[in-house]
């Protein structure tokens, strides 16, 4: 790899790590302002991603563990963010399905951010945008693969 290249690919990470700590900064603050923890927070945003969720396709989207994934959906419920409902396919599961009006409170503290990230992407090209979308979908995927290899390890760590 030349030095040239080198040089960019750490750019990439140290400007890849500032993002993702301003990222948890700010999720920090909209989970703050509903009275939620962080990790609380992003799983409520899968449900409002993707809809209701099984605790298991849950602990699979985070990346998390079952046990884990269980006792925050506790804390959520708990809080009236989310609701259990029976899967209306299979009564021995359960659906997550996140409340609709705590969704639509927390929708206008997205709307500088929101804003802004369209006014910066008028500054790149159809070409500049596809790469930069080909990279948070690479670093996307890294990100979740490395979380599963971190839960898994504990999870071994705890079994011994």
């Amino acid at each position: 790899m030349s030095s040239e290249r080198a040089e960019l690919v750490e750019r990439i990470l140290g400007g890849s790590r500032a993002l993702s700590t301003e990222t948890v900064m700010f999720h920090a603050a909209i989970a703050e302002q509903g009275g939620l923890s962080a990790v609380e927070s992003k799983v409520a945003d899968y449900l409002a991603r993707f809809g209701p969720q099984t605790p298991k396709a849950l602990s699979q989207l985070s990346g998390l563990a079952p046990a884990s994934i269980t006792a925050l959906i506790d804390r959520l419920v708990s809080k009236g963010v989310v609701t259990r409902k029976p899967h209306p396919e299979d009564r021995r599961k359960v659906l997550i399905e996140i409340d609709g009006a705590m969704m639509a409170a927390a929708a206008p503290l997205w709307d500088h951010l929101v804003k802004r990230v369209r006014e910066a992407c008028e500054g790149y090209t159809e070409g500049e945008l596809e790469t930069v979308l080909r990279f948070l979908a690479d670093a996307t995927a890294i990100t979740h693969e490395s979380t599963e290899m971190i839960t898994q390890r504990q999870g071994t760590q705890r079994d011994r």
